[in-house]
């Protein structure tokens, strides 16, 4: 399936030299988004708990975490979350922000895959899987929807096991 016909571009947004690629409309297509879920179930079977970070990832995390059966953790933006958190910094190719997680939603051995829109520099990603490791935790894999390969995110994650269903080179 070519989800790139369906993803839009909006060039110069958030900011000047930034094209951003827009996953919505993959949500207006039930095949696409029927396509996308089979992907990752087939990839991801051996798993505890699926993490999405906020905000895209959430949608995905949730169907694959309700579909298979397993938990659903959120990691947000700081300041998101009640209870006691845990924050990580890291820069994104346009500056810089921080995400948490809360210290009590997860057990210590458990397996997880994190899932995202989308692996630019990887810097978000990383940050989510030193939280998760951080509560003891293993993180045993990447989603993306999207993966922008020129600004070499994957170097970032090469520990890790990545599943990117489009890539733009």
């Amino acid at each position: 399936m070519n989800l790139k016909k369906i993803i839009k571009n909006y060039p110069n947004y958030p900011k000047k030299g930034v094209n951003f690629k827009d996953i919505w409309p993959l949500f207006r297509d039930q095949d696409a988004l029927e396509y996308i879920i089979k992907t990752y179930k087939n990839e991801f079977k051996k798993v505890d708990y699926f993490a999405g970070i906020e905000s895209r990832g959430f949608t995905f995390a949730s169907i694959l975490a309700f579909e298979l059966k397993k938990g659903f953790i959120p990691i947000r933006k700081r300041g998101k979350l009640p209870g006691k958190t845990i924050e990580a910094e890291f820069e994104l190719e346009y500056g810089k922000a921080e995400i948490e997680i809360q210290t009590d939603i997860i057990e210590k051995g458990s397996k997880v895959v994190i899932i995202d829109d989308l692996l630019a520099t990887g810097g978000t990603a990383k940050a989510a899987a030193k939280l998760i490791e951080e509560l003891g935790a293993e993180v045993i894999s990447f989603g993306f929807v999207v993966e922008l390969a020129f600004l070499k995110g994957r170097d970032k994650l090469k520990d890790y096991n990545i599943i990117s269903i489009v890539t733009y080179e």
